[in-house]
């Protein structure tokens, strides 16, 4: 499995297990989390803290945009880029 593939994969259960409640939104890596409202600053916070401790990389505050958190594949090739 790719590195990319691994972290959409830790994004996706992380998002529906603990923001969604386990609620089967048909939650995708396109799924536009914001424009839904599926995420908002708090659970972007959460989400932060998550990656900190999953993969062990601190997201610059120069990072934390819309553009960065639109859907899961945004998220997951920020977090791969920050991996190096």
């Amino acid at each position: 499995m790719s590195t990319s593939v691994a972290i959409e994969q830790a994004l996706k259960q992380y998002v529906a297990r603990e923001i969604l409640d386990g609620k089967d939104i048909g939650l995708d890596a396109d799924t536009p989390l914001l424009e839904w409202g599926v995420i908002n600053s708090l659970e972007i916070a959460r989400l932060l803290g998550f990656v900190r401790e999953q993969f062990g990389v601190v997201v610059p505050l120069e990072s934390v945009t819309a553009e960065h958190f639109k859907d899961l594949r945004a998220l997951t090739a920020l977090v791969a880029s920050l991996k190096g």
